[in-house]
């Protein structure tokens, strides 16, 4: 009898689960074929059915935004190969929202037996036993798990938001700033982050022109629009 394995779920924080697999674009090794790519990870629960349809147009609709910022994308459902490619070929004729003749070229993982999907925490029997819910998981250039957000079946995903994630965390690992609540490209951000060094005196007493303070925990840096 074959033993069923039991993987904990990933968390933020933690080296995201490596992992080899057979997808549209061929065999992928992950992470040794995304080093220094930041990586969406994403998964739906089936091919042929609407939800899904629009969140693949609407990915890649967006791959040349999302390969300016240096992020990879990776798709994962329990189908099989052959269901992928001609359920791609069917999104390429379809026409949606002002979408048309999309190509999907990134990968799309075949994952049957839900080796992937397990190791990633995607197969919920809240939800079901047989299909991954609506992951993502954000992956930073390390490999680390850097975001994840999951919404339920019924529900297709926010994709400006998942764009805006990469660009506040790049932003945050760049500048060693945090990002405010709705914080977009260009907008003031948060300065010092948890645990920096200074004391409250010295951020409020700062004679930098960029910085202001609207207390003594919590300074803000000016940054330009772009």
């Amino acid at each position: 009898m074959e033993e069923h394995v039991v993987h904990r779920m990933p968390l933020i924080g933690e080296k995201a689960p490596a992992f080899s697999a057979m997808t549209t674009q061929g065999v992928i090794n992950f992470p040794e074929d995304y080093e220094g790519k930041w990586v969406i990870l994403f998964s739906h629960p089936a091919d042929f059915t609407p939800v899904c349809t629009t969140e693949f147009m609407t990915f890649a609709s967006m791959m040349d935004e999302f390969k300016a910022l240096n992020t990879e994308l990776i798709g994962l459902s329990v189908d099989s190969l052959y269901a992928h490619i001609a359920w791609l070929r069917k999104i390429n004729e379809l026409e949606w929202k002002g979408f048309k003749n999309l190509e999907v070229t990134f990968p799309l993982i075949e994952d049957i037996r839900m080796d992937v999907a397990n190791k990633f925490g995607m197969i919920q029997p809240g939800q079901s036993n047989t299909q991954a819910v609506r992951a993502v998981f954000v992956i930073d250039p390390k490999g680390f798990i850097r975001t994840i957000l999951y919404y339920p079946l019924s529900m297709g995903r926010n994709f400006d938001e998942i764009k805006r994630i990469i660009q506040a965390l790049q932003k945050a690992d760049s500048d060693h700033v945090a990002t405010p609540a709705d914080w977009r490209p260009g907008d003031d951000t948060i300065v010092p982050t948890a645990g920096s060094c200074g004391t409250a005196k010295e951020r409020m007493e700062s004679k930098n022109k960029d910085v202001y303070c609207l207390d003594w925990f919590m300074c803000f840096k000016k940054e330009k629009k772009a």
